[in-house]
């Protein structure tokens, strides 16, 4: 009997995969469906999206973050959160190397210290994406240079009461920039 291992996710008592097909393919996302078996024995059909992973940062200075924001088509909104994203078609790098890409590009600001808080699921009911965290530090201001697709794009100070606040309105409501928020404050007391 195979009883899997926790590093590959298989288990004994998990749900098996029997055969998989792409269902769909763009140049930021693919869609599969699993046939699988279910450890009771039922059959069916699971559907993975797989997304590249990505980068969150926490750019924290003066005792607030900085925060941009963007219209968001799939919930029609304007909406705050941290600077994220993953590498464009064709372009690759380290975690660290994609957290600064990120930051400058949609901030300007650039990080004397980069260091990571952590590495999370995007969203795995659904889909295989994971995220790196970083907090930015030792923040020098620098010119944005927005893809074309965030034009819209406006980043903003906040001290760190708004934001909590904004979480508890709903005004900060992107599920990885809440995820990093509690990442950071599980950081060392010491820290920034």
């Amino acid at each position: 009997m195979d009883t899997g291992s926790a590093d590959d996710g298989s288990s004994a008592d998990g749900i098996r995969q029997l055969a998989s097909r792409e269902v769909y393919r763009s140049p930021w996302m693919s869609v599969r469906e699993d046939d699988v078996v279910f450890p009771g024995g039922l059959r069916g059909t699971y559907s993975v999206v797989d997304k590249s992973d990505f980068a969150v940062v926490v750019p924290y200075a003066d005792g607030g973050f900085w925060l941009v924001q963007q219209f968001r088509y799939p919930v029609g909104r304007r909406e705050w959160e941290f600077p994220q994203g993953s590498w464009p078609a064709g372009r690759t790098g380290t975690p660290v190397e994609l957290a600064a890409a990120e930051l400058g590009e949609e901030t300007g600001l650039r990080a004397g210290e980069l260091v990571h808080l952590g590495r999370l699921f995007a969203a795995y009911g659904y889909s295989s994406q994971r995220y790196d965290v970083f907090l930015a530090t030792d923040l020098q201001a620098g010119e944005a240079h927005r893809e074309a697709t965030e034009a819209d794009m406006v980043h903003r100070w906040f001290a760190t009461e708004q934001v909590r606040a904004m979480v508890a309105d709903g005004g900060f409501a992107d599920a990885h920039s809440v995820a990093a928020l509690a990442l950071f404050d599980q950081r060392p007391l010491s820290a920034p």
